[in-house]
C-alpha cells in the first residue's frame, strides 16, 4: 500500500501531511492549553504565543518531512501563510466563545477545519503551488 501511494506524490505528500499534521496539532493544542491553564494568559495570548511557537516547530516539520525542503529560504511564505491561518482562527475563535463555548473547547472543534486550510496554504508556501494542481516551481526545493 505504501508502494502505492509513493507511485502517486501528491497523494504521498497529502498522506504523509496529515501524518505530521496529527503531530503538529498535538503540539500547537498543547502550547495553547500550556499557555491558557498553566501560565495564565488570556486566549488571545495563550493563541497567539502558540502560533508563535508553532509555526517554527511546523516549519521545521513540513518542510523537511512532508515537502523535503532545506534552508529558510522559504519561511518568510510560510509565516506570512500561519499569519494568515492566524487571523482567521481567531475570528473564528472568537465567535465560537461568543456563541458560548468555552476557550478551550472552542478551538478544539476549530482544529480540523484550520488544518485543512493549513494544508492549502502550507502547500503554497513551500511549493509555490495547490495541492494536487500540477508542477512544482523549480524553486520550491
Amino acid at each position: 500500500m505504501i508502494a502505492a501511494l509513493q507511485a502517486r506524490p501528491d497523494l504521498w505528500r497529502f498522506v504523509k501531511f496529515l501524518f505530521v499534521g496529527v503531530l503538529n496539532t498535538i503540539f500547537g493544542f498543547l502550547a495553547y492549553a500550556f499557555f491558557l491553564r498553566v501560565v495564565g494568559l488570556p486566549w488571545q495570548w495563550a493563541l497567539a504565543v502558540s502560533y508563535v511557537i508553532g509555526v517554527l516547530w511546523n516549519f521545521g516539520t513540513h518542510g523537511k518531512i512532508v515537502f523535503q525542503t532545506e534552508g529558510f529560504g522559504r519561511l518568510p511564505l510560510y509565516i506570512l501563510a500561519y499569519a494568515s491561518l492566524f487571523f482567521l482562527n481567531k475570528l473564528a475563535l472568537k465567535a465560537a466563545i461568543g456563541a458560548g463555548l468555552s476557550d478551550l473547547w472552542a478551538q478544539a472543534l476549530l482544529v480540523l477545519p484550520m488544518a485543512m486550510v493549513a494544508f492549502i496554504l502550507v502547500s503554497l508556501a513551500l511549493t509555490g503551488r495547490l495541492p494536487f494542481g500540477g508542477k512544482e516551481k523549480p524553486d520550491a526545493h
